[in-house]
């Protein structure tokens, strides 16, 4: 049997890591700026998290959700303290794309509509309802189109207004991503958010702040959203919930009411899943890492701005993003192959910065040192 060959890939095979460092097969060292996008919130093989998952799958490593789980409700107190959302309900699922799926049909049970804004340069996940409101038609199957989404402009205020003003009572949630990840690292204006809360508050609609990417610390504030000093009434989570062991949530807000039957999955919430999530937590809490990540992050955009042959430096906390000149296009790739740092991409020309909430100023200069060095000789030739 063969893969299914649907990822571009390096020919590199990772075999050790430790916080923003991996090693190849061949004992090649490597920076880590891209996280796996964005999975690895408080570096790789933390010792806390290796242990606290170790310590639980000598207990119990899965069961069900017809049995009670003090760990939910741990992890659910935990994260209601941290991100500061503590009235808000908890739902465990395994995946973003299960996150924001769930997040879409229950604010259309909650308001009985089927109306979805999202904004161009989205992207929300591969599931049905997620990949139908992602701006991306070459990753939409038949099977997933429907005429229920709106695609408006991002950040354009005018163009919400107007499309609540015609059809305001058809629509059922309005979906966002703080920074958009996929899109490029396009940074959600504050007045932008601040009219969504408006505008859904005065038509029913449901505010559903997909963090997926963006949120758990990684902007320098929990949730990138917080930045506009409003709440939504659902935010959508995974990435660096789990450093790398697969989990993602929902917090929903009060008003949104469960029932039994209404929403589920099998493994959501087990008990390794848990266990992970609140060792990413508690790590976070410990280590302040919401707060090195505002710190570096800041350091590193001011850093890059310096660099004359780089474009429209954007994004929050260590959600970075830089456009490429076509001189410089083999970028991304000698960082790789010659400096031994991994960094993500956005198209057509964008280097996103995804790294460890704990990435060290010294790692940050080591980029901007390659930097330097590959557009100097990219000026020379």
């Amino acid at each position: 049997m063969k893969l299914f060959d649907v990822y571009p890939i390096n020919n590199i095979a990772i075999v050790k890591a430790k916080g923003s460092n991996v090693w190849d097969d061949k004992g090649e060292q490597y920076l880590d700026l891209y996280g796996g996008h964005a999975v690895i919130s408080i570096g790789h093989t933390h010792p806390h998290y290796v242990e606290r998952i170790t310590n639980q799958l000598n207990k119990v490593g899965f069961y069900s959700n017809s049995v009670k789980m003090p760990l939910q409700e741990e992890l659910a107190e935990k994260l209601g303290t941290i991100s500061g959302k503590p009235d808000y309900q908890l739902f465990l699922i395994s995946s973003g794309a299960e996150a924001n799926e769930n997040a879409l049909k229950l604010a259309s049970f909650y308001n009985g509509r089927k109306k979805i804004i999202a904004f161009k340069k989205s992207f929300h996940g591969r599931t049905s309802l997620a990949v139908a409101a992602t701006d991306n038609p070459s990753i939409v199957a038949p099977v997933n189109q429907t005429s229920n989404v709106i695609f408006l402009p991002f950040n354009d205020v005018a163009a919400l207004e107007a499309c609540f003003a015609e059809q305001g009572s058809e629509i059922s949630s309005v979906i966002i991503e703080g920074i958009q990840g996929v899109g490029g690292i396009n940074v959600a204006s504050e007045l932008f958010l601040q009219t969504i809360r408006r505008l859904c508050d005065a038509h029913g609609a449901v505010y559903i702040a997909d963090s997926v990417q963006c949120g758990y610390g990684r902007s320098g504030k929990f949730f990138s959203h917080d930045f506009a000093g409003v709440n939504a009434d659902i935010y959508t989570m995974a990435k660096g919930m789990g450093n790398g062991f697969p989990v993602a949530g929902i917090i929903i807000a009060p008003h949104l009411q469960p029932k039994h039957g209404m929403l589920g999955t099998t493994f959501g919430g087990n008990h390794l899943a848990c266990a992970a999530a609140l060792a990413v937590l508690e790590v976070i809490e410990k280590e302040n890492l919401v707060q090195n990540a505002a710190e570096v992050g800041q350091y590193l955009m001011d850093e890059l701005k310096k660099i004359p042959q780089l474009q429209n430096v954007r994004g929050r906390g260590l959600m970075i993003g830089f456009d490429v000149p076509e001189q410089y296009k083999d970028l991304r790739k000698n960082l790789l192959w010659k400096h031994r740092i991994f960094t993500g991409e956005a198209k057509p020309n964008v280097i996103r910065l995804l790294p460890s909430l704990a990435l060290r100023k010294k790692d940050a200069d080591q980029l901007l040192e390659a930097i330097k060095e590959e557009v100097q000789v990219g000026a020379e030739a």
